[in-house]
C-alpha cells in the first residue's frame, strides 16, 4: 500500500507581497511580508508586530542590549493587496492565458 506524505497546504500569501494586517494589536497597517513559516501558518512583516527582546552580555557583546524586531503574526490575519488597485482583497487561484495557475484578486479580477 502506497502512503501519502502530508503536503504543505498552498497560503493566499508569500514572501515579498504587501499585505494588510485585519485584526490584532496592528491592525489597519500595512507591511512587506519577509518570510513565511508555512508549517506554523505564521508570517513575519516588515514594521508590524514589533517585540522588544533583551540579549545577555557575552564576550563579543559584553554590555548586553536590548533590540526590537518583527514578530510573526497568524497568516489569517493578513489580507493581501491588490497591486493594481491598492485595496485588500481576497485572493483566488485560476489558469492564467498559458494554462499556469496563478493568484488573483477577488475584487478587481486582476492577476498577482
Amino acid at each position: 500500500m502506497k502512503t501519502v506524505a502530508n503536503k504543505p497546504k498552498k497560503l493566499h500569501v508569500k514572501s515579498g507581497d504587501t499585505v494588510k494586517v485585519i485584526s490584532g494589536n496592528s491592525k489597519g497597517q500595512t507591511g512587506k511580508i519577509l518570510r513565511v513559516l508555512v508549517d506554523k501558518q505564521r508570517a513575519t512583516v516588515e514594521g508590524i508586530n514589533i517585540i522588544t527582546k533583551h540579549v545577555k552580555p557575552s564576550a563579543a557583546n559584553p554590555q548586553g542590549s536590548i533590540e526590537k524586531t518583527e514578530g510573526t503574526i497568524h497568516i489569517s490575519n493578513l489580507m493581501v493587496i491588490d497591486p493594481a488597485t491598492g485595496e485588500a482583497s481576497r485572493t483566488g487561484r485560476k489558469l492564467n492565458d498559458k494554462s499556469k495557475l496563478q493568484r488573483y484578486s477577488k475584487k478587481s479580477g486582476n492577476f498577482i
